[in-house]
Parts: structure tokens; sequence; C-alpha cells
């Protein structure tokens, strides 16, 4: 099915988007946000922004087939795709695919660190030419009618100062930008590996939250260590959205408490129990499309944690989950290990530590 062919079937499928509200996303992050991680974070939240891993412009021009780069499911609404690149024709050429194809939102990557992407001008090294990135957005908003938003960091290297981002954040808003995430740690392009990046470099709030006041008109959302929901609602008195990557990743029944706490609404599992039962469908769905059983339920080893046979669970499903013919069955039986808490807390102290990288 071509982009045409794609966009045109959802516009008579009648479906219509919900109303885009970024106060809590789940960030981009590379091997983790992909669409089964996804499908089930929608198990356990309805309203929280979800992004794509990052994907580049060359994967969306070039690789085959475009639906290992693209695909999705609808469940997974609203979903924004994260584009990884610095040509301004390709990334519009690319937004507006990803609008074709029924993204919700086209954001560009200004953050990641890893020497990879910084040879093929991809990432934080962006931050050092704003006017760079202000042509893409340019160009970008020219062809979609879809946001275009930027994630970025509070600097790189040398910037070190409120001046440097506020430099920035202004050429790229002249621009037409509108949003912004902000990670708040600097990225040492030299010296630091991206692993490090994600936690050497201190974090400094109260730079991103600056921003804010001096810029009330722009949307101005906040990324990095944030671990519960209690210090989302303390970054919401001072930014307009929060984004949670890690933590929502590893401990993803955090996820549960997302739309009661944050939005005032219920959310849809009562129980962990409840969300991976409801997250059977899926597997199954993907199962029948040849996807491994492993690559699915990789996703899911965080969200026992804490609780009874949870250990047991994870065993259970990475010592037999890659074996050919592995299913549902197999599934079932790692559910039938585990029994939930007493009390059904969204906000556990963090256990990540205890789970595979």
């Amino acid at each position: 099915m071509n982009d045409t062919t794609t966009a045109q079937t959802r516009i008579k499928s009648g479906i219509v988007r919900p109303e885009l509200d970024r106060t809590f996303s789940v960030a981009p992050m590379m091997d983790w946000t992909t669409r089964d991680f996804r499908a089930l974070a929608r198990t356990l939240t309805k309203r929280a922004l979800l992004y794509t891993e990052m994907v580049t412009t060359g994967a969306i021009l070039h690789g085959t087939p475009r639906e290992r780069f693209l695909g999705y499911s609808e469940v997974e609404h609203p979903l924004a795709l994260q584009l990884g690149g610095s040509d301004a024709g390709e990334l519009a050429e690319c937004a507006a695919i990803a609008e074709a194809w029924g993204y919700d939102e086209v954001n560009l990557n200004v953050g990641c660190p890893s020497d990879r992407v910084q040879n093929n001008m991809i990432g934080a090294c962006l931050m050092g030419y704003p006017e760079k990135v202000a042509e893409a957005v340019r160009a970008m908003q020219a062809v979609v009618s879809i946001p275009v938003t930027v994630k970025c960091r509070i600097g790189i290297d040398d910037q070190d100062e409120d001046a440097d981002l506020e430099r920035f954040i202004a050429i790229v808003a002249d621009a037409g930008c509108e949003v912004f995430t902000v990670h708040a740690r600097k990225a040492w392009l030299q010296g630091l590996s991206p692993k490090q990046n994600r936690d050497v470099p201190p974090l400094n709030y109260p730079r991103v939250h600056r921003l804010k006041q001096s810029r009330p008109e722009l949307h101005i959302g906040i990324n990095g260590g944030i671990k519960t929901l209690a210090e989302c609602q303390a970054q919401l008195t001072h930014v307009d959205s929060v984004m949670v990557g890690r933590e929502a990743y590893q401990n993803p029944w955090l996820l549960a408490g997302v739309d009661e706490q944050l939005f005032g609404e219920q959310g849809p599992a009562a129980s962990r129990l409840d969300a991976a039962k409801a997250f059977r469908p899926y597997i199954q769905q993907r199962l029948d499309e040849g996807a491994k059983l492993n690559h699915i339920t990789r996703h899911l080893l965080g969200l026992f944690q804490g609780c009874p046979g949870g250990r047991r669970f994870r065993r259970h499903l990475s010592e037999h989950a890659h074996k050919e013919g592995a299913g549902l069955r197999l599934f079932d039986e790692a559910l039938s290990l585990v029994r939930e808490p007493e009390t059904q807390d969204t906000q556990p102290a963090s256990l990540s530590a205890t789970l595979p990288a």
C-alpha cells in the first residue's frame, strides 16, 4: 500500500484523532519505544502522547519496506514520529510522508549525542547550528498541517549559559516552531559516551523553567531524570508538559496512573494482570504477522517488578520466549507465575536497576 492510499484509507475510515495534548508524553528511545511497547503503553494509558524511536530520513526515503520504519497500530494514537536528519528537503519529504501515514506530530531530534548520528549531522550537534534547524522546521511546516516540534538539550559542550539555549530557541521559534521539549542536561559531544550523556552531565531544571518564563508564548516541555507522577505534577507548575523516558519503559506500571493523576480520568487498567491480559489479542495479531514472541514480550519485563513472582515471570519469558513456536500459551504460563501486590501503587520506588539493560 503506497503512502497516498494509506492516507486515503484513513480518511475514508472516518477515524477521528483525539485532540493532541502534550501534558505527559513518553520519550522516544532507540530499541525501546517500538510499536510493540507503544501498544503495551495503550493498555495502561489512553492520554499519554507516545513517540516512535528516532527514524532517520535515510531509512524512510531509501529503506524497504517502509512499513518496517513507519508501521504502527491505530490504538497507538496520539502518536508522534521523531525524525533524525538535517537536510531540509529530505526532512520536508519525510514529514509529508509521516502525515500521509497518519501521524499526529513530527518531531525533530536535536538531542541525541551518539557519534554515529553526529557524523551524519543528526541530533544534539545541531544545537550548534540553529539556523540549519530553523531552515528544516520552515521546510517541514510548509508541506504539512500537523505540528512540527523540536526536542533538544539545554546545551552542548561549552554552551553553558541561559543565553546559549535562549538564542537557539529564538532562532528556531522565529522559523515557526512553537513547541519545544528540552532535555535538562547538556550533551558533551567529545569525551562522553551516549550512555554517560544520560547521567553524567548534571540536570538543570531551573534553566528550562527560566526559558519558559522568558518565552511564555511558546510551549516548553521538560525531560530528564523524572521518575514519579508527583515529580511530573511539580514540574507542571513551571512548564507546559513533562516527558518521561527510561522510567516509563523500565517501570511501565507508572503509566497506569497518568490518566487519573494528570488528566483526572479513569485509566484503562485496574491492575497489571488486567493490562497484560488486554495485551493478549495484540500479541496474537503480531504473531500472526510473523513477529517473534520474545521481540514483543521483552517490553513487558518490567511490568511486574515488585510483585510476588515478578522475577519468575521475567525469567520464564527470558528463557523460553525466543524458542521456535513460542506463543500465547507460553505467555499465559508466565502470567500464572505472578501475583498482584495487595495495593496497586502506580508510583513504586524505582527498581530499574534489577532489569536487564
